[in-house]
């Protein structure tokens, strides 16, 4: 494997990581945001 092909890798998997963080952040606040509407419609 070449030194592009290393570092070609090491940045899509690093986008993807990166992604994959965006998208539990995302579903946590979403979350939330359905806890503190149920608590105020209580």
């Amino acid at each position: 494997m070449s030194v592009s092909d290393a570092l070609q890798l090491m940045l899509a998997f690093g986008t993807f990581i990166v992604a994959l963080i965006a998208l539990v952040v995302e579903l946590i606040k979403n979350q939330q945001k359905k806890i503190t509407a149920l608590a105020l419609a209580s």
